[in-house]
């Protein structure tokens, strides 16, 4: 006998699954992570304005984890599963089977391609975002998988926003689309003729204003590039050149001064200064020249002399004392080259820097971030002294390759700041993965110099913020901040170019395609643009004509199905264009519990409203329906947020329904 449907409805409450409506239109998402770029890929995802309103969310998270940032599990409304292994079973409990993307999120390429593999098994039609590194990794996954599959790396899109903060100009972003290279710049910085839309107007009473209706006021801009060299790159050589314009004389002592340590240094001053004074005293009683006298100190102070009985008491005195003198100066002079061999074998050892430096950029943390910053910042040929807590961290062989000197040594501690020379340094950026060793580390540098350009990299965007404006530390930046908006755009099939970061916001630039029957098919282009959310610079008509571009757009064109709007827009602006350019959405018939055939459900395409935590489909069965099926063993699964009587019932391929 059929278990009924109330039975099966409570069962599936107490495996703790959130199960929804076979007629909920929305599309499905999971997303294997723990840090912040889960939680703002899974955040984006939940506050989208699709056709459908909104997506539905499974995160899969280690069953115990630290997070540094936001915790991803923590977010209302998405469905929680407790799994240490990406593998087939995991998949198949988060519902992989039929779902609209996969988001591998993990900070480890091979087990990230390993999920990869595995979810290929469970779906080979699931479109797959791999979080990736290592570049010729990236390049072997894109022919392994055979579902669609985007590789992007989050360090790669965020190293540009640090560099340009170190060396005090804006973000150097540059992409290429159809047959121009367009850049961020200054206004300043570019000809008129060239600015292709406006970014950001910067005011210190209002913050930063993006995509403000005055254009001829921004301070920041998209131009199209024409040969002249960004601002992050002129800063570079300017600060290049400042460098090689300095004194040997000076490279010179402070080398000599870090040659040895300072109590050995001051006893070897004294002693020399013993020994001028008494070469002086002997000159005038032998009167004697200076050449003479010169040659009378050192020949008594390093080999001693005959004894006299004959000279005055005076002469015999200073004869003594100069005796006495060489036989502190022998040792000191061993002790002063024991020292520096000592020293160097120990810099050797553990990359620690002696010589001081001034002018250079110092860089705490050689992981996936900061190795990018290095690898760019020695592009410019900017001088870099990086420092790690490990003796061969990630970045560590590029560093030996880029000849750039690894101090290793917990960067909270002053000496070793003091052996990065970071009182002389151009500007220091704290990249490690640890928030609060970042944080001592801006902390400790800013003890030593007030003034010192501070980078700071945090993982919680909003710490980020709050420490920026209470500590007053300079920039701080949030690497999955930065980079969420291509995941998700890649995830959910936008044709996402690039994101462009502003201070402390993303604006992606996109092309969107008009299907037809859209809200925008037959609309001119004025509807298109929309002041602080969406500015249009470039139409490609249907047919792959040639793409018309911000100087030539007509704002009373006509747009027809089958365009391609290129956009730079905020997330909302860019959800709502999205939404404006889709298909209409088609009646959905929705199951009632008991057979009862329900009614037609047709999700409208505009303005629909962004589901809260607790919106939900409608609870829905079919008759005779299997049993759900509990989570695979050392898979565990929770919800946050939403009614505990909603399930989803998924379809087989043989047209029988399952809940699951």
């Amino acid at each position: 006998m059929a278990e009924p449907w109330r039975d099966r409805a409570r069962r599936a409450v107490e495996w703790n699954w959130r199960l929804r409506s076979a007629g909920d239109p929305r599309p499905h998402y999971v997303i294997c992570g723990k840090d912040a770029l889960a939680y703002y890929v899974a955040r984006a995802l939940l506050e989208s304005e699709l056709p459908a309103g909104g997506a539905r969310v499974t995160v899969v998270v280690p069953r115990r984890y630290r997070s540094n940032g936001p915790d991803v599990a923590g977010l209302r409304g998405v469905r929680v599963i407790r799994s240490d292994r990406l593998d087939v079973s995991t998949f198949e409990a988060a519902g992989l089977s039929g779902a609209t993307g996969l988001a591998l999120l993990h900070q480890d390429d091979v087990g990230n391609l390993h999920a990869a593999l595995c979810a290929q098994a469970v779906d080979q039609q699931v479109r797959q975002v791999l979080r990736m590194f290592n570049g010729t990794l990236a390049d072997g996954v894109r022919k392994l998988i055979k579902a669609p599959v985007e590789v992007l790396s989050d360090a790669e899109m965020a190293a540009p926003a640090f560099v340009a903060a170190a060396l005090g100009e804006v973000d150097p972003s540059s992409f290429q689309h159809r047959d121009k290279t367009l850049r961020v710049a200054r206004r300043a910085d570019v000809r008129p003729q060239d600015v292709v839309c406006a970014l950001a107007h910067l005011t210190e009473a209002q913050g930063v204003e993006l995509l403000p209706a005055d254009q001829a006021g921004a301070d920041l801009v998209l131009a199209e590039a024409t040969g002249q060299p960004p601002g992050t790159e002129v800063a570079a050589r300017r600060l290049v050149r400042a460098r090689r314009r300095r004194r040997p004389v000076t490279v010179l002592l402070k080398a000599v001064r870090g040659f040895a340590t300072r109590k050995i240094g001051v006893a070897v001053m004294l002693v020399l200064a013993v020994i001028a004074v008494l070469g002086a005293l002997i000159s005038r009683t032998e009167d004697a020249s200076p050449l003479e006298a010169l040659y009378l100190t050192l020949v008594t102070t390093l080999s001693g002399a005959d004894p006299d009985t004959t000279k005055p008491a005076g002469a015999q005195i200073m004869q003594v004392v100069l005796n006495l003198a060489g036989l502190a100066l022998i040792p000191l002079i061993t002790a002063v080259v024991v020292d520096g061999i000592v020293n160097a074998r120990l810099a050797l050892h553990t990359g620690r820097v002696q010589p001081a430096r001034a002018g250079h950029v110092v860089l705490i943390g050689l992981g996936n971030v900061g190795t990018r910053v290095m690898a760019q910042l020695r592009e410019y040929d900017v001088e870099v002294v990086a420092i790690d807590k490990e003796p061969d961290p990630r970045g560590g062989a590029l560093a030996r390759q880029l000849e750039v000197p690894l101090i290793v040594g917990d960067a909270a501690l002053p000496e070793t700041l003091v052996a990065a020379s970071v009182a002389d340094c151009q500007a220091l950026v704290v990249a490690s993965t640890d928030d609060v060793a970042n944080l001592e580390a801006a902390l400790a540098a800013r003890e030593l110099r007030d003034d010192l350009r501070v980078v700071l990299r945090l993982f919680d965007g909003d710490f980020a913020e709050r420490v920026e404006e209470t500590f007053a530390l300079g920039v701080s930046r949030s690497v999955s901040y930065l980079a969420a908006p291509a995941f998700t755009g890649a995830l959910t099939e936008r044709a996402v170019i690039t994101t462009i970061p502003v201070d402390r916001h993303a604006l992606p630039v996109a092309e969107v395609p008009v299907a037809a029957g859209s809200e925008l098919d037959g609309r001119p282009l004025d509807v298109v643009n929309r002041d602080g959310q969406v500015r249009l610079i470039a139409r490609t008509p249907a047919g792959g004509a040639r793409t018309i571009w911000w100087k030539d757009l007509d704002p009373r064109q006509v747009i027809f199905a089958g365009d391609r709007l290129t956009v730079v827009a905020r997330r909302r602006g860019l959800d709502w264009l999205t939404r404006q350019c889709a298909p209409p959405a088609h009646p959905v018939r929705i199951p009632r519990p008991g057979g009862v055939p329900g009614g037609l459900k047709t999700p409208v395409a505009a303005s629909p409203p962004v589901p809260g935590p607790t919106d939900s489909g409608v609870a829905a069965s079919a008759p005779g329906a299997a049993h759900p099926v509990p989570p695979a063993e050392g898979v565990s699964s929770t919800t946050n947020g939403g009614p505990p009587d909603e399930f989803e019932l998924t379809r087989r391929h043989d047209g029988t329904g399952e809940v699951s």
